[in-house]
């Protein structure tokens, strides 16, 4: 017989709710992160579909009441990701997004601060930053309340887009 001690505990297969909430906090904001609106706003929806449950409710401090389900909140996300996307790919604004965690002791909630920084081709700079809340059942987010909205900067203006003619953008030039 061995006298030997297990050194993995029963626990580490199975995280506490504090460790699992945070795990997956991490694992969503890295993906947020590193997904490219450049590229696609597809990539934010194939996050959304694997981090979000099914009855998510969505609130902000300027909403009057909550948005409740993951199609009405697909469908506001939308709003928010396409003209971001278009400004990107056809209009020429840089777009990048951080992320920082706040830490806090609830089991379930997590707290994270965003910045959204857009560079036109004019030079101009506009700066969002807000915070977001985060309750978790497991590894999905059930509640997610967005606050403390701040703006640095002017809004981005038609000045700040590039539009150039699809001949130009690729080097074509049309004939005499």
């Amino acid at each position: 017989m061995s006298d030997q001690h297990s050194f993995i505990s029963p626990d580490h297969f199975h995280p506490d709710p504090y460790t699992n909430s945070r795990t997956a906090e991490c694992t969503l904001n890295a993906a947020i992160v590193h997904a490219k609106i450049s590229r696609s706003y597809e990539e934010y929806f194939e996050i959304f579909d694997e981090f979000y449950a099914d009855d998510i409710e969505g609130s902000s401090e300027t909403m009057e009441e909550p948005i409740c389900g993951k199609e009405r909140v697909r469908s506001l996300l939308f709003s928010f990701l396409v003209p971001l996307h278009a400004m990107a790919e056809v209009g020429g604004v840089s777009i990048s997004i951080r992320e920082t965690a706040i830490p806090v002791d609830a089991i379930d909630e997590t707290h994270s601060g965003w910045t959204l920084e857009m560079v036109g081709v004019s030079g101009r700079i506009c700066t969002v930053s807000w915070r977001v809340l985060r309750k978790w059942n497991e590894s999905r987010v059930v509640l997610e309340h967005d606050y403390d909205h701040q703006q640095s900067g002017e809004p981005l203006n038609e000045r700040d887009l590039r539009f150039d003619a699809p001949e130009a953008a690729i080097g074509l030039q049309r004939p005499s």
